[in-house]
């Protein structure tokens, strides 16, 4: 195990020097890097491995420990937190001396610009900056939208205070303050009248150019799961939300997600909003996850972000348990093949799967009292209380998903506030 960061005063002494983007000799394996500020992803670790990739995993140095599949790792890097990218680059830039790199992959949504810096750097295939910014970058992502005629809510960068005061004008109130790259409602906040704002403006400082500020729409809120290989949409599924999930961050709550009937008229039109939002916003291959919202006002599908990772909160769980296709798995298979070689997305199963899970007030919550035989997964997080649940049937799904929701909230529900920033 080796600890790669930038250090004054320390020369390392100079090794042969691998040229980037030359034909990778047939003698030896794709090595892939993995790059991750957070424990996840282990599963694409593990395909690579089996597939017979060398697989290198750069992380935080507080995950030195963690639950990595270490018989799948060939080599360990850590760094320290929020390593500038200019340092990054040239710690992995050292380690490219002594091997090879072919693939670069992030692991979490909050390293893909490093990783998307690290890849034009070494010249290496994947995204780069631009492509990423679509996937990062919510300003970015909607203003394209808009561009090609994707419903978006009304938005406005936080940069113009004059244009700042005409979208106030205009757009009725409230309002939601967002940073542009952020994930879930990480640092949001909801603005209900024009002097609330300009004192946060004042908190952010010259961090207020990375923000929106948008039109809050009530409405339900769905979330489309794919898989892309070369511009095409192999595979997809719809889900619906229960609870908005900026409304469970910030008031607590049960969170629950579920797959939408695949006939209904809403999973039709969420595919193909899917389909165009990818297509549009450049997206080669891989996996993405996008939110929707449906206006309770008068029923308009709005397009709210995407990005190109697995979902979190036991989503991927979801998945797999209702089709038997792994998000993570599917990934790994993409990013060796890269475009050449030919890929089929596996045979998939048609059932239904939800998960429910809320923050708990005991730090191992017994949960032996749920008992029904549709529950294929329990959560094993400390002071988290959840399930992943499968059945032939969306009604039963929707039964138990009902019934878990009261249940849970009087024996495990604990709230705190949203934070400012994510952990770890």
């Amino acid at each position: 195990m080796r600890t790669y960061c930038a250090a004054k005063g320390r020369r390392p002494r100079a090794q042969p020097l691998v040229i980037q983007g030359s034909p990778m000799p047939e003698s030896r394996p794709l090595t892939i890097l993995c790059v991750t500020s957070y424990e996840k992803g282990q599963e694409f670790i593990r395909t690579c491995k089996a597939i017979g990739c060398r697989v290198l995993l750069l992380t935080v140095e507080k995950l030195r420990d963690a639950d990595w599949p270490r018989e799948s790792i060939d080599d360990f890097f850590y760094m320290p937190e929020e390593l500038p990218v200019l340092e990054l680059i040239n710690a992995v830039s050292f380690a490219a001396r002594s091997q090879p790199i072919d693939r670069i992959v992030a692991l979490d949504e909050f390293d893909m610009e490093n990783v998307s810096a690290l890849r034009e750097h070494l010249r290496i295939p994947g995204m780069g900056l631009t492509t990423v910014r679509y996937f990062r970058d919510k300003l970015a992502m909607r203003a394209r939208a808009k561009e090609v005629g994707i419903a978006v809510p009304e938005f406005v960068h936080v940069l113009n205070y004059d244009n700042l005061r005409e979208f106030m004008d205009r757009i009725p109130a409230p309002w939601l303050l967002k940073p542009r790259s952020q994930a879930s409602g990480i640092g949001m906040k909801k603005i209900h009248a024009q002097h609330e704002l300009w004192p946060w403006l004042d908190q952010l400082g010259d961090k207020q150019s990375h923000y929106l500020l948008e039109q809050f729409i009530p409405g339900s809120v769905y979330h489309v799961d794919s898989v892309a290989s070369e511009r095409e949409v192999v595979f997809a599924e719809a889900h619906a939300y229960g609870t908005p999930p900026l409304d469970t961050s910030h008031q607590g709550g049960v969170f629950t997600t579920s797959t939408l009937p695949r006939d209904s008229a809403e999973a039709k039109t969420l595919h193909d909003l899917n389909r165009k939002v990818l297509e549009d916003l450049g997206f080669l291959r891989g996996v993405t996850h996008a939110e929707f919202l449906k206006a309770h006002s008068d029923g308009i599908f709005y397009f709210l972000e995407v990005a190109a990772r697995v979902g979190g909160a036991y989503i991927s769980d979801v998945i797999d348990a209702a089709t038997g296709i792994n998000l993570w798995r599917e990934w790994a298979r993409l990013e060796v093949g890269a475009g050449k070689q030919p890929y089929q997305i596996p045979k998939t199963r048609q059932d239904y799967a939800g998960v429910i899970v809320s923050l708990a007030r005991q730090e191992t919550p017994e949960t032996s009292a749920y008992t029904d035989p549709e529950i294929v997964y329990r959560v094993k997080r400390h002071h988290h209380a959840g399930f992943v649940l499968k059945s032939p049937s969306h009604e039963r799904i929707q039964e138990l998903l009902d019934s878990y929701s009261k249940r849970i909230a009087s024996d495990f529900l604990a709230i705190q506030p949203v934070p400012e920033r994510p952990s770890s």
